[in-house]
């Protein structure tokens, strides 16, 4: 028999197949991805860091967010990306700004052919610390001890990390969490 699409066989036994989760914490102004491994329940850090989108116009920013998350695709190579969804603000404009940047890292992802899955704050914040309202600082210290990180990673770097460890939860089935996310087939975007 066969080997499901999560196991590599090695000859003796299935072993499962690691994944490179891009993790993507979307901003107009600064961007955080945080890329890991997931082999079984195993999380390993790869890299981390954050796109400082400069500019005078939004084209700009937005442009600098596509191109620089196509560089970490490229040379990263991820199987999956997880992205935290866009929280409604008190200032409407500023919901606004932020989903365009959600949407210019959603783009970058779908234009490599990588699946999309969507987490909001509170399910990454729940699946990291086990508290929907945690703090920035919370999730800052709880990755650095999923992934024994040397130090502590910068807030939209963490908060990557954080959503690229929700995601390897809850497509495991240890997250418990609700997942809709997009895939490209043959050109054409598909909901899965």
């Amino acid at each position: 028999m066969a080997p499901g699409p999560h196991v590599r066989s090695t000859g003796d036994a299935p072993q499962p197949a690691t994944r490179r989760i891009l993790g993507i914490d979307p901003g107009l102004r600064v961007t955080g991805f945080g890329i890991l491994d997931a082999c079984g329940g195993k999380l390993v850090y790869v890299t981390s860091g954050c796109i400082r989108a400069t500019g005078t116009s939004l084209p700009i920013r937005l442009g600098v967010i596509v191109c620089d998350l196509a560089h970490v695709i490229a040379e990263q190579r991820p199987t999956e990306v997880a992205v935290e969804k866009v929280f409604v603000n008190v200032n409407p404009n500023s919901t606004l700004l932020l989903g365009q940047a959600r949407g210019a890292a959603i783009a970058a992802a779908v234009l490599a052919g990588l699946p999309v899955t969507e987490y909001t704050a509170g399910q990454v914040k729940q699946a990291v610390v086990g508290v929907g309202r945690a703090q920035k600082t919370q999730v800052q210290a709880m990755v650095r001890r999923l992934l024994l990180l040397p130090g502590t990673p910068a807030a939209d770097a963490a908060d990557a990390l954080a959503t690229a460890i929700c995601h390897a939860h809850a497509s495991t089935g240890l997250g418990g969490l609700a997942r809709g996310g997009y895939r490209v087939r043959g050109g054409r975007l598909l909901s899965l």
